[in-house]
C-alpha cells in the first residue's frame, strides 16, 4: 500500500453479542489474545464477547475490557499481515487500543488500565448518577451555549461529527437540555442508555483516583504518531500521552478535529479496528472524501 492509512479505534458503544468468535475459531492469534487477556484480567471476556448476555456485556466495566480485546485481536491479525498504520488514534476507550498499537502501551499495561478505567466509571455513575444525550442537528456552538443555559451541571462531552454532540452531566440538567435542544432546532435529542456522565465534571475524583493509578504504569514513545481525544492534534512522547490520559475522563472527545487533523496531515483512508462500524459512519459525516474501512469480521478481513 502507497497510500497513507490511518488506524482508528472504536469506543464503548461499539459492542455486540457474537463480537470476535468467527476470528477467534479461525485465527490462532486471536486465541492467543483472548486467552491470554483472560488469564490478566480475570474475567471471562470470551464467555462475555461471544454469547452475552447483551445486559452483562452492556456493563460499562465489562464492556471496556472487551472492546479492547476485540480490537487487539483484530490488530494482531493486520500486523501479522503486515497491514500497519503510520497513525493512530481511537474514541475514547478506543484511545487505549491506539496506543497499544502503537507500542507505547504493553499488553498487560493496556489490559489492566482499561480494567481499572471501566471499574473507576461504573462505579462513579453509582456514587454521583448522570447520563448522556445526542444531540442532532445543531452545530458545536449551538450545543455549547444550550449546556450554558441549562441550571446544573451539564456539557457537551463528543464533539463526534458536525450537527453530532453528545452531552454529559446529572440526569435532570441533562434531560432539560435535550429538551431544550428541540425548540432550538436540533432534529434529534436522544437519552443515551450509559451507566454515568463519562466526559464531564462529574467524573472529578474518579480521574484524580485514575491518575493515580497511572503513576504505576511505564508509557512508552510511540512508534507513531497519536491524536489524542482531549486535543485532537498529533503527539510524539509518552509525556504527552500520559497527560492526555490523564485528562481525558472529565474533558470533552474532539474527534470532528481528530479527522480533520489526520486529513490535514494527508491521511484519507483509514481502517476502524474493532467491533462495529461506528466510526466509517461518523468518518463520512465529518468529510465524504475519506475513506473508511471497517475491519472486525473474517469477511472483512478477508476483502483486505
Amino acid at each position: 500500500m502507497t497510500e497513507k492509512f490511518a488506524f482508528i479505534f472504536p469506543g464503548q458503544g461499539s459492542q455486540f453479542v457474537g463480537m470476535g468468535k468467527d476470528l477467534y475459531e479461525r485465527f490462532s492469534e486471536v486465541k492467543n489474545i483472548y486467552d491470554q487477556a483472560e488469564a490478566v484480567l480475570g474475567m471471562e471476556v470470551k464467555k462475555l464477547s461471544f454469547d452475552g448476555p447483551e445486559e452483562e456485556l452492556r456493563k460499562t466495566y465489562i464492556t471496556q475490557p472487551a472492546i479492547l480485546v476485540n480490537s487487539l485481536a483484530v490488530f494482531e491479525i493486520l500486523k501479522n499481515r503486515g497491514i500497519k498504520p503510520e497513525l493512530g488514534a481511537g474514541h475514547s476507550l478506543g484511545e487505549y487500543s491506539a496506543l497499544y498499537a502503537a507500542e507505547a502501551l504493553d499488553f498487560e499495561s493496556v489490559l489492566k488500565i482499561v480494567k481499572k478505567r471501566g471499574e473507576l466509571m461504573f462505579n462513579e455513575g453509582l456514587k454521583n448518577p448522570g447520563t448522556m444525550a445526542a444531540i442532532i442537528g445543531l452545530n458545536d456552538e449551538a450545543v455549547l451555549d444550550l449546556c450554558r443555559e441549562v441550571e446544573g451541571t451539564v456539557v457537551a462531552a463528543n464533539f463526534n461529527a458536525p450537527g453530532q454532540v453528545a452531552i454529559s452531566g446529572e440526569i435532570e440538567a441533562v434531560k432539560k437540555a435535550a429538551e431544550l435542544a428541540k425548540t432550538k432546532g436540533a432534529l434529534k435529542a436522544v437519552m443515551l442508555p450509559v451507566s454515568g456522565a463519562f466526559h464531564s465534571p462529574l467524573l472529578n475524583n474518579s480521574a484524580q483516583e485514575f491518575k493515580k493509578f497511572l503513576d504505576d504504569f511505564t508509557i512508552n514513545d510511540p512508534k507513531f504518531p497519536i491524536i489524542p481525544n482531549v486535543s485532537g492534534e498529533p503527539v510524539n512522547t509518552a509525556d504527552e500521552i500520559r497527560k492526555a490520559l490523564e485528562n481525558q475522563l472529565i474533558n470533552p472527545v474532539l474527534w470532528t478535529t481528530t479527522i480533520q487533523t489526520a486529513k490535514n496531515l494527508g491521511f484519507n483512508r483509514f481502517f476502524e479496528v474493532g467491533p462495529g462500524k461506528v466510526l466509517c459512519g461518523l468518518l463520512k459525516r465529518i468529510d465524504n472524501s475519506l475513506t473508511g474501512i471497517p475491519v472486525g469480521r473474517i469477511e472483512e478481513i478477508e476483502s483486505l
